[in-house]
């Protein structure tokens, strides 16, 4: 099983149904959206893990993410994890990049997807760091995995995706690995953490 499909499993009806009120679109649609939002998050994660560096960064902060149940958590708190996750896969620039581009593939208003990614952010995270743990992965398997799930999603989605990211990620990986940090001229996460290591808010 993928994490989208663990991940629509959690949500289940009552879950999309919440999200296609929040996007003004019927269940159907919100499943597509959900999909392509969170094949961006993990394309993201996947582009970073690529660096080594940024493997066992990540690897180190699912640690913070075992257990969490962030299906039941309220928005707020769901939202500000979401954000800092987001900062550290895409980068400030680049998650207003994934809106746009998403923004386009669904139909959907930017600023409506600019609340539906930290909101599945954490929810991506809480079922890779349990995967991680349940399965014992270390730093490499967990970049494997990332991998795979990427390759997994639906060709079609998969090339927009792809392309999406790679205009995000200048077409390769950056060198300081995983948190992302955008080029100078883009929007500067808060409390960026050092080259190389896990953030502590994680």
């Amino acid at each position: 099983m993928t994490l989208n499909d663990e991940l629509l499993t959690q949500l289940g009806d009552p879950g999309l149904e919440q999200i296609a009120g929040m996007l003004g679109t019927d269940p159907a649609t919100a499943r597509k959206v959900v999909e392509a939002v969170s094949g961006t998050i993990v394309g993201g994660m996947a582009r970073n893990a690529e660096h080594p560096d940024g493997a066992e960064a990540l690897r180190s902060a699912l640690d913070d993410h075992v257990d969490a149940d962030p299906f039941n958590g309220d928005v707020a708190s769901l939202t500000r994890d979401g954000h800092s996750i987001l900062g550290h896969v895409l980068g400030g620039q680049g998650t207003e990049r994934a809106a746009a581009g998403l923004s386009q593939m669904a139909g959907i208003n930017t600023g409506t997807i600019m609340k539906l990614l930290p909101l599945i952010a954490p929810m991506v995270m809480s079922l890779l760091a349990n995967r991680a743990a349940g399965q014992n992965l270390d730093a490499g398997a967990v970049a494997d995995d990332l991998n795979r799930e990427h390759q997994a999603l639906p060709g079609g989605l998969g090339n927009l995706l792809g392309g999406l990211l790679s205009s995000i990620f200048g077409g390769a990986v950056p060198q300081q690995g995983f948190p992302y940090e955008p080029p100078p001229s883009a929007e500067q996460p808060q409390h960026q953490p050092a080259q190389g290591r896990s953030n502590p808010d994680w």
